[in-house]
């Protein structure tokens, strides 16, 4: 798994995976990634509010898609909603290695523990060790952990493994289909589904 430098560009990202869907389904139907970035740029594919947002969407989904092998294009297709959206955050994983680390670190730990509950608390210690970890992420201001941490809570949340709570978090434990743990497994990312499971 390539580990790519911690960034702070998830507070401009969402989830965005009808955008991402959107993407996939357009490989299968063997456009190129030119095509679609044609699409998104020209034809506004994403719908988005202006053409700074539809290149930045791009440049995002496009980059998250890339982060899988291309052979999880028919096993997406195949899955049911629930699957895609889990392709779709382990996208953003693979593309976000600071969002990766707070998910194995944080709910990975929490699920192992038996604890199903992501507190304020748990995000504010999972930055301040990684300020002391990385010089990188010590320089961000109070302000930027704040809206990285609402962006990854928004994107657990539309993926189906946190709730909506306002304070306390319910973390609801993903149970992936057969399908997806074996092509993760194909593809040497059995730690996603560690990441996301709480196995050890």
């Amino acid at each position: 798994m390539e580990r790519k430098e911690y960034s702070a560009g998830a507070v401009k990202m969402s989830f965005w995976f009808v955008e991402f869907r959107k993407v996939v389904q357009l490989l299968d139907d063997e456009k190129s990634m030119a095509e679609i970035r044609s699409l998104a740029l020209n034809e506004n594919l994403f719908a988005a509010p202006t053409p700074l947002r539809a290149a930045q969407i791009f440049s995002t989904v496009s980059g998250r898609v890339k982060a899988l092998d291309e052979s999880f294009i028919p096993v997406f297709m195949n899955g049911d909603l629930a699957t895609q959206k889990l392709f779709a955050l382990i996208a953003a994983m693979a593309y976000d290695s600071l969002f990766f680390d707070f998910v194995y670190e944080v709910i990975r730990e929490k699920l192992m523990l038996g604890c199903n509950e992501l507190m304020d608390s748990d995000v504010r210690v999972f930055f301040k060790d990684k300020q002391q970890q990385s010089e990188k992420v010590a320089g961000w201001t109070d302000a930027t952990l704040i809206r990285l941490a609402r962006c990854y809570k928004t994107m657990l949340y539309e993926a189906g493994v946190i709730d909506k709570a306002k304070t306390v978090r319910t973390i609801m434990r993903p149970i992936l289909d057969p399908e997806l743990t074996h092509w993760l497994e194909k593809n040497d990312m059995a730690v996603y589904i560690k990441a996301l499971t709480g196995v050890k």
